[in-house]
C-alpha cells in the first residue's frame, strides 16, 4: 500500500480492514516498519479477511551492493529482519530492489555487480530458511538501480546460479526504460508478481492507471498471453480507487479471468 506510506500505522491497518481485494502488498519501510505487534496485526486482518499479503522490503538507505562493507552488512541485517517478519505472516513473497551503481564503482571494475550478487544469494537462502520466497524488482537505470534492463536480468539470471529468484516486474519502471514487453515476453516464466503504475515514461511518477502513456490494454491483453497467474498490485499514489475500477475493466473486458 504504497500510497498510504505517509499515513500513520494504525491508519494503514484501516485501510486494510476495507481492503477491496485479496492481494495487498505491504511496504515494510518508515512509519509502516515491521515489528512483531505489527505482524501480529497484520495477520489478524489477513485471516479475517481471507487476504493474500506479499512484503515489499525496507528501502530507504539501502544499498545491498555498497563498496562499504559496513554499509552492505548495515542493509542485509535491516532485510533479514524483514524475512523474518514476512515469514511470520505467512507472506507467499518478498519483493527486493537490486542494489546500486556507485559513482565511483568504475575505479573498481565490477564490484557493485558482485556484491549485489552475493548479497542477492545471501538474502535467498536466509529467506529459504524462513519459508519466504524472494523476489527482485526491475529498477530505474537512471536512478543506478543495476537490475532496470532486461540485458541486466539477463546477466543476472545467467551468473545468479542455482537460486531460485523471480521477477517483480513494476510495468512503470519497465515503461521508463520502453521495455513493458520486451519483459513480459522474455521473462513470461519468472515473472511471479506485478506492480502496475503509470507514467509519461521519463520519470517515476507513480500516476494512476490510464493518467500516463502505458498502453494498458496491451499490457493486460499480453498477461492474458502469457498465462499470468500472480498478483496485479496497484501502486499508483493518487486516484488508486479509480485505478482499482479502470485495471477490473480491462481485465473483464480483455477476458483475463475466468
Amino acid at each position: 500500500m504504497l500510497y498510504c506510506l505517509s499515513h500513520s500505522f494504525s491508519k494503514a491497518l484501516s485501510i486494510l480492514e476495507e481492503a477491496r481485494f485479496k492481494n495487498v502488498e505491504i511496504v515494510d519501510e518508515g512509519l509502516h516498519s515491521l515489528n512483531e505487534e505489527r505482524v501480529d496485526a497484520i495477520r489478524k486482518i489477513a485471516y479475517d479477511r481471507d487476504l493474500e499479503i506479499s512484503i515489499h522490503s525496507p528501502f530507504i538507505n539501502v544499498d545491498i551492493a555498497s563498496i562499504s562493507y559496513q554499509k552492505r552488512r548495515a542493509s542485509l541485517r535491516r532485510l533479514k529482519k524483514s524475512i523474518l517478519l514476512s515469514g511470520k505472516l505467512d507472506s507467499p513473497l518478498w519483493v527486493l530492489h537490486s542494489g546500486l551503481r556507485n559513482n565511483s564503482s568504475y575505479l573498481f571494475s565490477d564490484v557493485n555487480w558482485e556484491m549485489n550478487l552475493r548479497s542477492i544469494r545471501e538474502l535467498a537462502e536466509f529467506s529459504k530458511m524462513h519459508g519466504v520466497r524472494v523476489t527482485v524488482e526491475n529498477g530505474i537505470s537512471n536512478l543506478h538501480f543495476l537490475l532496470s534492463k532486461v540485458e541486466d536480468f539477463n546477466r543476472f539470471y545467467d551468473n545468479l546460479g542455482d537460486y531460485e529468484i523471480g521477477l517483480t516486474l513494476d510495468v512503470g519502471h519497465a515503461n521508463i526504460e520502453g521495455e513493458i514487453f520486451r519483459f513480459l515476453k522474455e521473462y513470461a516464466g519468472k515473472i511471479v508478481h506485478t506492480h502496475l503504475h503509470d507514467n509519461h515514461g521519463i520519470s517515476d511518477e507513480h500516476l494512476g492507471i490510464g493518467d500516463g502513456n502505458i498502453n494498458w490494454r496491451r499490457v493486460i491483453q499480453t498477461f492474458k498471453e502469457i498465462n499470468y497467474k500472480g498478483s496485479l498490485i496497484v501502486e499508483s499514489v493518487r486516484d488508486v480507487d479509480g485505478s482499482l475500477s479502470r485495471l477490473v475493466r480491462l481485465i473483464r473486458e480483455t477476458s483475463i479471468l475466468n
